[in-house]
């Protein structure tokens, strides 16, 4: 039986951080968790009350708490200045960082199939994938004396969030409804392209494993589900767990590209190799995902 840890949680109250608070929880971890106070917090976790927008009050409540914690993991960190806050309050106090990024940090156009994880071409300017990559390379010219991990999952799916993974119906808090009504779901390119995505507590004890995990310690990993599926049969496992007909209505992908270019890291093969998790020794992601997407469906239900 591992050691026991003190995990410390940037975030806690969300789809991610609060499974994240649960599962260490649960595996015998003392937690602390990292919020502004305004939704339901997690039983049997410690709560330090700050919104990380105020560096000083979030660098209070830190040093206020007079832990050194074993893992810190950062759950809500979408611009440069998150990862340096990072870095500069947590390294003192932190043994191993464990940092939250996306796959959409990649440029859907210059892909690879499957796609390693230090493929140079990644998204600029703004929004949420160029701003995940500017932590990252925040943490790769840190020279700070912590540990740290980067994490970029898929598509995450579980309880505690809503169902789908492609616009026009990507958490779509009215996705069984519209299936048992029978309505057409609009899907971009007939919803063909493949992803993997990664069940939550998956990602949860994926992040956990990194702590002890010495290959882990300045690595980045595409972290994903094990099964590679297209978009489409995501939404047919869900018929088939509600016994209904999936009905798809195929929208333009090339229109779909004039008229949404913030959706444009939809519009791509989203396939990874798990071997690098493995060979590090890491927790590898393995839950089915229509056993994955079952749990997840009778969670709404």
């Amino acid at each position: 039986m591992p050691e026991p840890l003190k995990v410390l949680i940037i975030g806690g109250s969300g789809f991610v951080s609060g499974t994240l608070a649960r599962t260490a929880r649960d595996a015998g971890h003392s937690v602390w968790t990292v919020t502004r106070g305004e939704k339901p917090l997690t039983e049997g976790v410690t709560s330090l009350i700050a919104d990380r927008k105020d560096p000083a009050a979030f660098a209070a409540a830190i040093e206020s708490a007079g832990v050194e914690w074993d893992l810190a993991v950062d759950c809500i960190g979408y611009q440069a200045a998150d990862a340096m806050q990072d870095v500069e309050v947590l390294s003192p106090r932190v043994g191993h960082l464990v940092f939250i990024s996306t796959d959409f940090v990649f440029d859907p156009l210059k892909r690879a199939f499957p796609q390693p994880f230090d493929n140079p071409y990644f998204l600029s300017g703004e929004g949420y994938g160029p701003g995940k990559r500017a932590c990252e390379e925040v943490l790769l010219a840190s020279d700070a004396d912590m540990r740290w991990t980067v994490l970029r999952p898929c598509h995450i799916y579980g309880p505690s969030s809503q169902l789908g993974c492609l616009p026009e119906h990507g958490r779509d808090a009215k996705l069984i409804e519209r299936m048992r009504a029978g309505e057409p779901l609009r899907l971009i390119g007939g919803g063909h392209f493949l992803q993997q995505p990664i069940f939550v507590r998956d990602l949860a004890n994926l992040a956990l494993s990194a702590h002890g995990c010495d290959l882990a310690d300045r690595a980045i990993y595409c972290s994903v589900g094990p099964d590679i599926i297209e978009s489409v049969r995501y939404y047919e496992i869900i018929a088939e767990i509600l016994g209904v007909e999936l009905r798809v209505e195929e929208v333009s992908v090339a229109q779909t590209r004039i008229e949404h270019p913030e959706w444009q890291s939809f519009l791509c093969h989203r396939i990874y190799d798990l071997t690098p998790l493995r060979l590090a020794g890491l927790k590898v992601p393995n839950m089915p995902i229509a056993e994955g997407l079952r749990e997840h469906v009778e969670s709404l239900l």
